[in-house]
């Protein structure tokens, strides 16, 4: 009875040892348009003020996929026409390292709000609230690199992308 039960029990071993479970879904399919990643770069300028509770809504007109992320960058300066380019949250503190303010934003897949963060903003000068440019760059989820990006590099992750500045849409 013995060798029988140990002959069952080592049947059922290699039976439910030949089940396996794929945990893994299949890689996402890239989404091209005429061999061009599906990627988007929208450029807003805006002021913060009280009146405006120091934040902006911008809205996607469509959507965009679930999947994908957006990056803010914040237009720092210019210098013999070249621009410069923050990543945000972009923080700023005073002397004596206590924070300041902070620009930032949050997104969903119908909009991003840019918003201002920190202490007594409405002290702020009129050169730090008005008239700020930023990019947004929707970059795609199933959007694969082989090597890694700094996302901090605006230019770095435009080229990724592939992203030519002409096709930049220019929002109000």
């Amino acid at each position: 009875m013995k060798k029988i039960t140990l002959i069952l029990a080592f049947i059922g071993m290699i039976t439910l040892n030949s089940c396996t479970v794929n945990d893994t879904p299949p890689p996402a399919q890239v989404q091209q348009i005429n061999n061009t990643y599906v990627s988007e770069v929208f450029e807003v300028t805006t002021s913060f003020s009280s009146n405006n509770d120091f934040s902006r809504l911008v809205t996607f007109n469509p959507p965009i996929y679930n999947s994908d992320t957006v990056l803010v960058y914040r237009l720092s300066g210019v210098s013999n026409g070249t621009d410069f380019w923050k990543l945000l949250p972009e923080t700023f503190y005073f002397n004596d390292g206590t924070l300041d303010y902070k620009f930032n934003y949050d997104f969903t897949r119908y909009d991003v709000e840019l918003y201002m963060e920190g202490f007594e903003l409405w002290n702020l000068s009129s050169q730090i609230l008005n008239n700020q440019t930023f990019r947004l760059v929707v970059i795609p989820g199933s959007f694969k690199t082989s090597n890694e990006v700094d996302y901090s590099d605006y230019n770095a992750t435009i080229k990724m992308l592939g992203y030519k500045d002409s096709k930049i849409k220019k929002l109000d």
